[in-house]
């Protein structure tokens, strides 16, 4: 349970943080470097004359930059006897942090030209703290390095191999590798390598965008508070000391003879380079850092603080004088950018950072993998007409990491019934000695996790079954093994399998057919073995179920007046009849609307009724591209004819809903909540069917089996909880329950406001009422001063949820992942233990469906 909850955050959290994370991890690469970029495009202006009588003196320096400019210094960065330009920041205007910055040559006191290139670091720097976007910026950049830390942590827990000792394992990459394995592979091998330098990254990107952890790493690491003071107000922030000018100040005097004289007294004649801040008003210290010869990094900077009116020295922090723990505070900066460990260090850090995308990509690549495996999953289900399991039949189990197995073991199940062999498809983990000794005839699909590890599925089975002495000689059986070769335990699981069936007396009907990441040769031998076995002809592919036309009958708004976006109760009906089971979900496939092809099409010179060709089929252009995704850039189309363009396009994917009806309604019912982007549009799935597609019109779309939301056993308990159009897969739920005669129901229902948004209230409501429903919990967030939800409630009446599990009953979860899915996880672990709620999950006695 808990790995299979870090695995979900840890997909969650990068593919919401992903992007950012990217995007932070390019920006600090490019910025990291911008010295040296912007030397090598400005060296007129950023490189200088070497003179032999050295630098000037800091008054005469700061006279001369003063006078040309007619500006006051507010800050100044020399490096003496280097060929570098002076950096120079000029006196703010009000309310800006910082102002004016020009170079000048520090051995003439002449300002050079303007800098090419600045406004683009300076950028990068907005996009790598900020986003661009100010403070609300900073909170999004401080809370995805948190989650940064967790990828690191989650993702060496979830990749853990059993031979964690060998090094090849964490840290060679297979390149013989394709598709999903390879991907796979980079994400965690890449990860490994990175780790440590993106924990790096987060501890020391932190400082910056929490006070908290600041004023933490303050007192833990700090010597003493006058030390932590000074690296809050130096390194941490990276501006002047001081705050903004009140109404009683004092006006800044600045005696730069006396502060370069006891500078000078301070560093020696070994000062590589100082940096002097001034403070925006009188009675403020100045703070100077300056670097010695030999220094360890850039940043084991000494520190004066100085009265600015006469160079009196406050205090003198030496590095060199501080303990390690307080070196590492005053270091984070070059920790963080790598020059801690010199310029290798840099370049390492450099390109760690430029990775940081890589993990975005394959975790896409990966999460879109698995959203289609669980499609061509449901889809086999579809395809396949229940048996009753009687004796003779074929018995096919499986067990799954990622659903490929579960999907090849409908495929081999449907390829058997199309043969006239009744068939009956189980998990694994569900098999008894009793199901094994009545089927005669058995195929096990089986996958291996990772090196040798059964898949979490079924690991209760392995615990439970394999070992036992049950007596096996009446079972034929067939194997599909998955697994991945890189691994030294290659098939690990199922071969332990294989020589359990062995020692129990089972023979096998041909030799077990073991799959290297789905190597289509090898399940184009199961498909022939298969055949051979059934004496039929094997299937060219195996195909998913088409899309059929249903008609949009009804389109009623549940919830006018609601602060929200708009929710709509959909009625579709087929051209043949069709059956569905309480759970299931459909398939649509959306269209563009009339308004969004006309504007598609204005500037392209082409006309809408031009015929093109899509699958054999002819049709007119504006029909193809109402299922084309249409790009916001049309630049690369302009001069292509109509077919060009249609064969350009990338056909629209399906969208995914939960049927809120059972089959015997007559109508299947759909609750849609309109989603709209920024600009104001609707989404494209949603406003198709909420608003763009007239009333009975028709609609592409196909039923997805889904068999692990379907009801429990008849004479057991139901809790149901959801929020939102969540209550879709709850209602058709609840519908099979009455219609059974079942009325142990309780639903937890969750949304805004009672007055608007208690979606099919009078429906519910009606259950109650005729004990239907036995109980009903409703959390509307909005209607009270502290927000209610769903797992609130759930806390509430944690003694009748213990009552209701100890009368049998199932707990079904639909609606929205994020918050109250994982609310409610985290309810039933604190009420329940987390022993208990892994083994209602075994059970099948807890159950999600969320998005």
């Amino acid at each position: 349970m808990v790995k299979k909850s870090l695995f979900q955050l840890h997909w969650f959290f990068g593919i919401t943080a992903g992007l950012v994370l990217a995007l932070m991890g390019i920006t600090g690469a490019i910025w990291s470097f911008q010295d040296e970029l912007l030397e090598l495009f400005n060296p007129q202006v950023l490189t200088v004359e070497v003179r032999q009588e050295g630098v000037l003196p800091m008054p005469e320096l700061v006279r001369r930059i003063e006078a040309e400019q007619g500006d006051k210094v507010a800050m100044l960065w020399v490096q003496p006897r280097s060929d570098r330009a002076a950096r120079v920041f000029f006196t703010p205007p009000p309310g800006e942090r910082r102002g004016l910055l020009r170079y000048a040559d520090p051995y003439t006191g002449k300002l050079q030209g303007e800098v090419a290139g600045q406004g683009f670091f300076d950028l990068m720097l907005q996009l790598h703290r900020f986003l661009a976007m100010g403070d609300s910026g900073r909170q999004i950049t401080g809370a995805c390095t948190l989650m940064l830390i967790f990828f690191c942590l989650s993702g060496l827990y979830l990749r853990w191999p059993r031979k964690a000792l060998n090094w090849r394992t964490w840290l060679t990459l297979d390149w013989a590798k394709k598709g999903r394995a390879f991907n796979w592979d980079l994400h965690a091998v890449a990860g490994t390598w990175c780790l440590l330098f993106y924990l790096l990254f987060a501890l020391t990107g932190l400082f910056w965008s929490y006070e908290w952890y600041r004023e933490g790493l303050n007192k833990l690491l700090a010597d003493g508070p006058a030390a932590g003071q000074q690296h809050k107000r130096g390194e941490g922030r990276g501006g002047r000391p001081g705050g903004a000018p009140g109404k009683d100040v004092k006006p800044l005097v600045v005696d730069y003879e006396a502060i370069w004289s006891n500078l000078q007294a301070a560093a020696g004649p070994s000062m590589s380079s100082y940096n002097l801040r001034l403070p925006p008003v009188g009675g403020q210290p100045a703070m100077i850092f300056y670097l010695l010869e030999g220094a360890e990094h850039e940043r084991a900077l000494n520190t004066l603080s100085i009265d600015p009116a006469n160079g009196q020295v406050k205090n003198n922090e030496r590095y060199a004088d501080k303990s390690f723990k307080a070196q590492l505070l005053a270091s984070v900066y070059a920790l963080h950018v790598g020059s801690y460990f010199g310029l290798t260090g840099r370049i390492v850090v450099t390109i760690a950072s430029l990775t940081m995308p890589l993990f975005f990509v394959t975790g896409w690549l990966l999460y879109l993998d698995r959203r289609r495996k669980k499609r061509q999953v449901r889809a086999a289900r579809g395809n396949l007409v229940p048996s009753n399991g009687q004796d003779g039949g074929w018995l096919v189990g499986f067990a799954s990491q990622s659903s490929f197995a579960e999907q090849l073991a409908w495929q081999s199940a449907g390829q058997l019934q199309a043969a006239g062999l009744p068939v009956q498809v189980r998990p694994l983990a569900e098999l008894t000695e009793q199901d094994l000794n009545q089927a005669r005839q058995a195929l096990f699909v089986v996958s291996t996790f990772g090196d040798g590890e059964a898949p979490d599925s079924a690991r209760g089975f392995e615990r439970k079954v394999l070992g036992q002495p049950w007596a096996l000689g009446n079972l034929n059986y067939a194997l599909l093994a998955l697994g991945d070769r890189q691994y030294p335990h290659f098939c690990g699981f199922s071969r332990r399998l294989q020589a359990w069936l062995g020692e129990r007396g089972a023979t096998t009907a041909f030799a077990p057919v073991e799959v290297d990441s789905a190597d289509p040769k090898a399940l184009q031998h199961w498909q022939q073995q298969l055949a051979q076995l059934t004496g039929s002809t094997p299937p060219a592919a195996w195909q998913a179920p088409k899309f059929a036309n249903w008609t949009l009958v009804s389109r009623q708004l549940m919830n006018p007046g609601s602060q929200g976006s708009a929710v709509y109760l959909l009625g579709l009906t087929p051209e043949r009849p069709a059956q569905w089971e309480a759970g299931d979900l459909v398939e649509i496939l959306p269209r563009n609307s009339a308004r969004s092809l006309e504007q598609f099409l204005k500037g392209l010179g082409l006309e809408g009724e031009t015929a093109v060709q899509v699958e054999g089929l002819q049709e007119s252009l504006l029909q193809a591209l109402a299922s084309r995704q249409l790009p916001k850039s049309r630049e690369h189309l302009v001069g292509l004819h109509a077919q060009a363009l249609v064969d350009a396009l990338i056909p629209l994917a399906a969208r995914e809903y939960s049927i809120a009806s059972i089959a015997s309604d007559g109508v299947l019912e759909l609750i849609v909540r309109q989603e709209r982007h920024a600009d104001g549009s609707l989404g494209l799935g949603s406003g198709w069917l909420t608003e763009h597609l007239p009333v009975e019109n028709s609609v592409s779309l196909r039923l997805r089996r889904n068999s692990g939301f379907h009801l429990p056993a008849p004479a057991t308990p139901m809790l149901l909880i959801g929020n939102g159009t969540g209550l879709a897969g709850l209602r058709s739920l609840l519908k099979g329950r009455i219609v059974a005669g079942e009325q142990r129901n309780w639903l937890l229902f969750g949304e805004r406001n009672q007055a608007y948004d208690f979606l099919c209230g009078d429906e519910l409501q009606g259950w109650q009422r005729s004990g239907d429903l036995a109980r009903l919990d409703l959390a509307f967030s909005r209607d009270q001063s502290h927000k209610v939800y769903v797992q609130d409630r759930l806390r509430e009446q944690a003694t009748e949820l213990r009552r209701w599990l100890d009368q049998g009953a199932s707990i079904y979860i639909c609606g929205s992942l994020q918050g109250m899915a994982s609310g409610v996880d985290e309810v039933l672990n604190e009420v329940l233990g987390a022993a208990e709620v892994e083994r209602l999950i075994e059970l099948g006695r807890y159950r999600r469906d969320v998005y």
